[in-house]
């Protein structure tokens, strides 16, 4: 035997030593791991990488379904999400939920892409901002491709579904709330606006109390929003505030939130998601 086949020889041994062992260790249920993949939206003309997490019962039954969350800006805030409601699931702070994440390519595409698809209308000059408010297309590609994609392959209710988005997807959710509500449909039972960018097109969401009323009541639809208390005054907190109270006036929606004394803009997102989530399924 020459010394080449010998080390080839025991090569082969070790590789089939280490397969043998590794398919004695139990694999982690795919319930708790996160699920990526790529969905191409006809409505948006582009891509979106999207994150799922099942509960960790998730493969204890064929038969059980679940509530479907939706996050915004899913490469920053899905990790930290996951973790959390993994976290409050264990704990019994939270029930067993499918977490979907929608987000980018990349940190960078996000960056330069999310107003092109949280904003809508398209912006004004006062706006100092560019974007073809293409809010309705990415609202189309949520409610008509991403959401029957979730729904034919994971075991989901199509009942009491939340959208949780900050910032501009703060926007995006409150903006999707006048949608619907407009449309006479019902997509989405739950709403958290984080900090949402009310400041947009001359203030346009501030129609939504108006809108609400005007085409009957949806008690069973509720809102958690939320500002930072150390965000700016004039731009942030007050238009937050007062559109806040406008709603819980009205007494038409399940209206939750308010102000967090000590937070700054950034700071508000996992913990009006995490509080919202609480009050949505208590």
């Amino acid at each position: 035997m020459t010394a080449q086949l010998a080390k080839l020889l025991a090569i082969s041994s070790l590789l089939f030593s280490f397969g043998c062992h590794s398919t004695k260790q139990p694999k982690p249920p795919v319930a708790q791991e996160n699920d990526r993949f790529t969905l191409f939206s006809t409505a948006v003309n582009d891509s979106f990488y999207i994150q799922t997490q099942m509960p960790i019962e998730y493969k204890d039954s064929t038969a059980k379904r679940y509530p479907v969350v939706v996050v915004l800006d899913a490469n920053f805030h899905f990790p930290m999400l996951a973790a959390s409601v993994r976290q409050y699931e264990k704990g019994g702070l939270l029930p067993p939920l499918i977490l979907v994440g929608v987000g980018y390519k990349s940190f960078e595409a996000m960056d330069s892409l999310r107003t092109r698809d949280y904003l809508y209308p398209a912006a004004l000059p006062s706006d100092e901002l560019t974007t073809i408010g293409g809010g309705e297309r990415f609202r189309q590609f949520i409610i008509s491709e991403l959401l029957p994609s979730i729904d034919s392959t994971f075991r989901t209710t199509q009942q009491n579904r939340s959208l949780l988005g900050h910032s501009f997807g703060g926007y995006f959710t409150l903006y999707s709330l006048l949608a619907q509500t407009t449309n006479r449909t019902g997509e989405f039972k739950n709403f958290v606006a984080a900090s949402p960018s009310l400041w947009y097109h001359d203030f346009y969401l501030n129609q939504l109390p108006s809108k609400l009323t005007s085409l009957g009541r949806h008690d069973s639809t509720h809102i958690f929003m939320a500002v930072g208390g150390a965000e700016n005054p004039i731009w942030d907190l007050k238009p937050v505030n007062d559109l806040t109270k406008k709603l819980k006036a009205n007494n038409i929606l399940v209206v939750k939130g308010g102000v967090y004394s000590q937070l700054e803009h950034m700071d508000t997102g996992q913990l009006s998601f995490l509080k919202g989530l609480q009050e949505f399924y208590r």
